[in-house]
């Protein structure tokens, strides 16, 4: 299923839906504690990240495709191809401790940007996943899309 959605996901009726949709995956993946959300629906790795508001302090959370990597996990911040940086993004940059919920788990991580070697080698990873990325980045093209390493937080 999710071949299927990759060719979609490069088209702008997609960035479009994704938006829509992301409320929907958000509630889902809130009561289920991330077992449950409309990305995982169509086969795809999704995990709920909760930030702190780096105006409000509030808690904020928002559905992310992710992949395993380096014993954490890899989230992009392309906002669909748009013209600004996502607001997750800015949050994790301003305060870098959050937690992700993935399959009923809910995990302390911090929110590490990622650059040069190490940012490209990531972006490999997910784009290869999600090739629709590669797209996104097109349609970015006046921002670098941020990439972010979410390492979990030793107990």
């Amino acid at each position: 299923m999710r071949g299927v959605f990759a060719g979609f996901g490069k088209s702008r009726a997609f960035a479009v839906l994704g938006r829509a949709l992301v409320p929907a995956d958000r509630v889902l993946l809130r009561i289920s504690g991330g077992r449950v959300g409309v990305g995982a629906a169509v086969g795809l790795r999704t995990l709920l990240l909760t930030t702190i508001g780096r105006r409000s302090g509030e808690p904020r959370q928002v559905p992310l495709l992710y992949v395993e990597r380096g014993g954490g996990y890899v989230v992009i911040g392309s906002n669909w191809g748009g013209e600004a940086h996502p607001a997750w993004s800015a949050n994790l940059l301003a305060h870098p401790a959050a937690t992700v919920a993935i399959g009923g788990r809910t995990i302390e991580v911090t929110g590490r940007l990622l650059a040069g070697d190490e940012r490209q080698e990531m972006w490999d990873a997910v784009a290869e996943y999600w090739p629709a990325y590669d797209r996104y980045a097109v349609r970015a093209e006046h921002r670098e899309i941020r990439v972010f390493l979410l390492e979990p937080v030793s107990r």
